[in-house]
């Protein structure tokens, strides 16, 4: 039996740019339209030429996809002129796109209120726009703008907007969930219904996020007949966002009851990039990816409870629904005080530590985390400080810089600049050198006396030359004079593997000292560099 295509529509360029806080460059835009070419999607929807100074240079760009339609967006034709007249259309036309997707009201509501205009006149606007692009040989697509509501609350006239396009021979016509408050049993219903006026294989669904269904809806959708999926890297978008395609993409090609019935034009071997894809946004938008992502989320994989882990040791799929290499995710035990013997030894093998589990040294350092946890210490996320306090119980970390003072101070002065500084003697090969520099805080200064001293350490100067400090977030864990601080620093190098580290202590720049100690140490570990004499 033969499957069914479904066609992908990313958004991520166009209504993922919605989002508030994002601003793409032209630089941005042809990096994840790449991406997203290489992933596999059937359209890329790159933005709305002549919108904006952006978007109208991406398009006057040439972009060589060996996958991926680019899509341009735009609106029907304003009351008062042709079609041939409008400005806007004018300027899609000449985007040299092979496709172009309209958006227009199919809300007799809106088409009142918002354009002021008869429901008669947005069905000759609609109709006329879409034959202008037809005629022009562009694979043409009508966004039905908020559909679901226009459907209830006037089902007649939301059909007559979408059969306005279809009967001009619009390829598809895009069901839009606009303000995300449709529920799946209500796209099943109304899908259904649309079904017997329109055909599924020109049928498409755009569902936005906002009661947390857009993946529901969107998959709701495909199983009663839609077969084009619009949707975001990440679920960006306006608001609470749009369906992501990171949790639809391998849901469709990953679950049996959708795997069984329908293929999509992205390869197998390709869905391995999803991950990577997921995180390239995350990256252009330089903000914290979020871990809890389906799929693709760091800890979309992770194992906490010792009898979770015990069990997943056994059989993955106990608490895995699919193998996280599947999608170029990995499998992540957790280490913290509600850890088992199970989760030691599990995560001892994922950093290549082979050890007898028998060894009294893995009570030991499963002892060790729980004490420290006990005061505050948190490994659930600082992976490199783990790796090392095993290492160091099991005895596989050799003694490299050891700083056996350091000084801080802050001040302002006289033009209410303030100014930190510090200072720290460090010892290397029994050696001692004295340090300084000075920083935007007393944590940025400290990193500053060693680092920016590096050439006068010798054996590890070439080693620490491409270190970076990415990322510092500090916690109170209680209050009261002896209040205890949690300090993480997130860390990376030229080779853009990034690592975490952490420490505790009632003092903030001690705990800030303790994490960034650690971080110099993982990265010193990890390039194999030779140990202090």
């Amino acid at each position: 039996m033969s499957k069914e295509r479904l066609y992908i529509f990313d958004t991520t360029l166009r209504d993922g740019a919605q989002t508030q806080g994002v601003d793409f460059s032209i630089e941005d835009k042809e990096k994840i339209a790449s991406a997203l070419d290489d992933l596999g999607v059937d359209y890329i929807e790159g933005g709305w030429p002549g919108a904006n100074p952006t978007d109208t240079e991406f398009f006057q760009k040439k972009h060589n996809f060996k996958n991926a339609k680019l899509t341009c967006f735009g609106m029907t034709k304003k009351t008062g002129h042709s079609a041939d007249n409008d400005i806007g259309l004018s300027a899609l036309l000449n985007s040299n796109t092979p496709a172009v997707c309209l958006v227009g009201k199919s809300w007799d509501f809106h088409v009142d209120v918002a354009l002021g205009i008869s429901n008669k006149e947005n069905l000759k606007n609609i109709s006329e726009s879409a034959k202008l692009f037809i005629n022009a040989k562009k694979e043409f697509m009508f966004d039905a703008e908020h559909f679901f509501d226009g459907y209830k609350a006037n089902s007649k006239y939301a059909i007559e907007c979408i059969k306005a396009a279809y009967d001009q021979g619009a390829r598809w016509i895009v069901l839009c969930d606009t303000n995300g408050g449709t529920l799946p049993h209500e796209v099943s219903k109304i899908v259904s219904n649309v079904l017997k006026i329109i055909p599924g294989k020109n049928l498409g669904i755009h569902a936005h996020n906002d009661t947390g269904n857009a993946v529901a809806n969107s998959l709701v959708a495909v199983l009663s007949g839609v077969r084009q999926v619009q949707g975001t890297i990440n679920g960006l978008g306006e608001r609470c966002g749009n369906a992501n395609l990171m949790s639809l993409i391998p849901t469709l090609f990953l679950k049996n009851d959708f795997s069984s019935k329908f293929e999509t034009g992205i390869k197998t071997k390709n869905i391995k990039k999803l991950t990577e894809c997921s995180r390239l946004l995350d990256e252009v938008l330089n903000q914290k990816p979020n871990m809890h992502l389906p799929y693709v989320g760091a800890a979309a994989f992770s194992h906490k409870g010792g009898l979770h882990v015990s069990a997943v040791q056994k059989d993955p799929k106990t608490y895995e629904h699919i193998n996280p290499e599947e999608v170029g995710n990995n499998r992540n035990i957790v280490i913290s005080d509600q850890s088992g013997k199970s989760n030691i030894i599990s995560r001892l093998k994922t950093i290549d530590i082979d050890i007898d589990e028998n060894d009294p040294k893995i009570k030991k350092l499963l002892n060790e985390v729980k004490d420290r946890e006990f005061i505050g210490y948190s490994y659930d996320g600082a992976d490199a400080s783990f790796e090392l306090l095993a290492r160091r119980i099991i005895g596989q970390i050799p003694r490299y810089i050891l700083i056996t003072e350091y000084d801080v101070s802050v001040k302002k002065d006289s033009s209410g600049k303030i100014i930190s500084s510090a200072k720290a003697q460090l010892e290397v090969d029994g050696e001692k050198i004295i340090c300084e520099g000075k920083g935007n805080g007393p944590v940025n200064a400290l990193d500053n006396a060693i680092r920016q001293n590096v050439d006068r350490l010798a054996k590890y100067s070439k080693y620490l030359k491409d270190l970076k400090l990415v990322d510092y977030k500090v916690r109170i864990l209680n209050t009261g004079t002896e209040a205890v601080t949690r300090v993480s620093i997130e860390s990376t190098d030229s080779k853009g593997k990034n690592w975490f580290t952490i420490g505790v202590s009632t003092n903030i720049i001690d705990a800030s000292f303790k994490a960034l100690v650690d971080s110099l140490d993982y990265k010193l570990f990890k390039d194999k560099a030779p140990a202090s004499i």
